[in-house]
């Protein structure tokens, strides 16, 4: 619903609001907002004579397929995986443990944070919303079955689906479930986070990637990343180990495809030596 009511004033500043005038729609869009913006317009608009065609509430659609000629996002042509070696992980790792500010809170109260990344390759948005009530009294196993994603406004909300509307179960090696019942509080409630922010509400995802890990992380490894690099590490790491890349793709909750295509980095594989 965020994302419709930015569209929503894109299409009612457009001078034509009539079908029969698509090409017109699609030049005004171009001329008024960006081509990313203009490309999405198009594509629900799309959706929505398609359903409207199905309905007979409309005749033709006349933005079929138009949104496909306008070029690709820059999150689709900067989509390449992003991982990090494992000199470097344990150097982001330590540095996070080790940050000292000069008042208030530390970065390292977000270390147990960025392990867990690390060490379970899930997305950054299903940490941020794990409950206590996900995982077992021996900190042995994590059920992943949402999310807290933030929407256009900073608001978070709870999705309780993955985002393949999968419902996982993770198993936890020794060095996680120790990091888990580290932190693991004596009285607990079920729906507290793990990972609350230092405020005790839910992690703002945004604030945390343009300080916490811009500040720490870049200038260690003097390359632009996100805490997804994260998930790109665990993955290749694992397949690189031997892992078979169908098992990876359950634990991260992805297709094969998907995972050999978007997050699998060649520049972890590259160190291999045949057997």
């Amino acid at each position: 619903m965020d994302k419709l009511a930015v569209l929503e004033k894109h299409i009612k500043r457009c001078p034509y609001q009539d079908l029969d005038e698509g090409i017109k729609i699609r030049l005004a869009l171009l001329q008024q907002t960006t081509t990313s913006q203009a490309k999405d317009v198009l594509m629900y608009l799309s959706a929505a004579c398609k359903w409207g065609m199905k309905h007979g509430l409309v005749t033709f659609n006349p933005f079929e397929g138009m949104y496909n000629e306008l070029p690709k996002h820059k999150w689709q042509d900067n989509s390449q995986p992003n991982a990090f070696s494992e000199e470097e992980k344990e150097k982001i790792i330590q540095a996070f443990k080790n940050h000292k500010p000069s008042k208030g809170i530390g970065y390292s109260y977000y270390s147990p944070f960025v392990e867990f990344l690390f060490l379970t390759g899930c997305r950054p948005s299903e940490a941020i919303g794990l409950q206590w009530k996900h995982i077992t009294r021996d900190c042995s196993q994590i059920t992943f079955e949402g999310a807290l994603v933030q929407v256009g406004n900073g608001e978070r909300v709870r999705v309780n689906s993955s985002k393949n509307n999968k419902k996982r179960v993770f198993n936890c090696n020794q060095q996680l479930q120790e990091l888990i019942l580290k932190i693991k509080p004596e009285h607990l409630e079920p729906e507290s986070l793990i990972f609350p922010s230092p405020e005790g509400v839910s992690i703002h995802y945004r604030n945390f990637s343009r300080r916490a890990w811009d500040k720490i992380v870049d200038p260690l490894v003097e390359r632009q990343t996100t805490p997804y690099s994260c998930r790109d590490t665990f993955i290749s790491e694992q397949i690189a180990k031997g892992v078979p890349t169908a098992v990876v793709a359950k634990w991260c909750d992805n297709s094969v495809d998907v995972i050999e295509q978007k997050y699998l980095d060649g520049k972890l594989l590259d160190q291999l030596k045949p057997l």
